[in-house]
């Protein structure tokens, strides 16, 4: 089995579990978490005695999305560039998205998201692409990255609809558990404490169901959605994406690097998020 660095891998049985194992950072995803999991997800689904996956992050958070902490210009190179190289290296960076969200919607095994707190951006996008996604009654979710200029998901609009979707695509605004219940995008609501044993509980009445079946209801389903667009919505979200994010060094959000010069990666995020307060359903996840 792989030295994994930044996701914990365990096999119960049938039962695979996948954890992001950055709690220091709220699960942030990094270019190597990805990989990880991506090369986890692989593993699990070339396992014959593997029936079912749940993945879920450790500590207080299920993830607070893309790590843009730790400086996402690492990878997609900051503003001083040229325009044209930045653009460049921000379409490369968006353009893996649909991949990425694809890979679990046509994995042969079925995936289980447990939700066990914050689910942010990237987070949230991944919850989206889950098989089923079961959230603790702290989980809290959101895109509050629009709020610097950056993009939402095809997959929130597929799942909530138009409306439901544009009221916290468009604000970032958080939203709790039972109003992502409401819009459905999870399918049920666990008290905290009980939230892995259920998703296990699941897990392994899924391993019941013979592997065939699974596999192929879930190319049904996959293929279904694909043949209808959804591969293609999700390949123009992200090449909109990268001009979305290529753009976001303008005069609107200047305040947002100053502060980050300023006070750090904290004065950021309140110089963000402040105006928002109150949020309209939270937070509710405790810290």
């Amino acid at each position: 089995m792989p030295d994994y660095e930044n996701i914990l891998y365990e096999q119960d049985g049938p039962v695979v579990t996948i954890t992001w194992n950055n709690p220091e950072t709220l699960n942030a995803i990094t270019p190597a978490l990805e990989r990880e999991f991506h090369d986890a997800l692989d593993l699990a689904n070339a396992d014959p005695s593997a029936r079912s996956i749940i993945f879920t992050g450790a500590g207080r958070a299920f993830s607070s999305g893309y790590n843009i902490a730790g400086g996402i210009d690492s990878e997609v190179g900051g503003p001083t560039q040229p325009v044209s190289e930045h653009l460049e290296r921000w379409f490369r960076f968006s353009t893996k998205n649909p991949d990425m969200m694809m890979h679990l919607m046509t994995l042969e095994k079925p995936i289980i998201a447990a939700v066990n707190g914050w689910c942010i951006g990237g987070g949230f996008w991944y919850s989206l692409a889950a098989d089923i996604t079961l959230a603790s009654d702290r989980a809290v979710f959101a895109q509050p990255e629009v709020r610097m200029i950056s993009n939402s998901s095809v997959l929130f609009a597929a799942l909530a609809g138009w409306k439901a979707a544009h009221r916290y695509a468009l604000t970032g605004d958080h939203f709790d558990a039972e109003e992502a219940l409401r819009i459905g995008v999870i399918n049920e609501i666990v008290p905290s404490e009980d939230l892995m044993e259920r998703a296990d509980a699941l897990a392994r009445r899924l391993a019941l169901v013979p592997s065939h079946s699974i596999r192929y209801n879930k190319l049904i389903t996959a293929r279904g959605l694909e043949a209808m667009g959804l591969r293609n919505a999700l390949n123009v979200g992200s090449m909109l994406s990268s001009m979305v994010e290529a753009s976001a060094d303008g005069p609107e959000v200047a305040h947002l690097d100053a502060a980050r010069e300023a006070g750090g990666f904290g004065a950021f995020l309140r110089a963000r998020d402040e105006p928002f307060i109150p949020e309209p359903f939270g937070p509710r996840s405790e810290g």
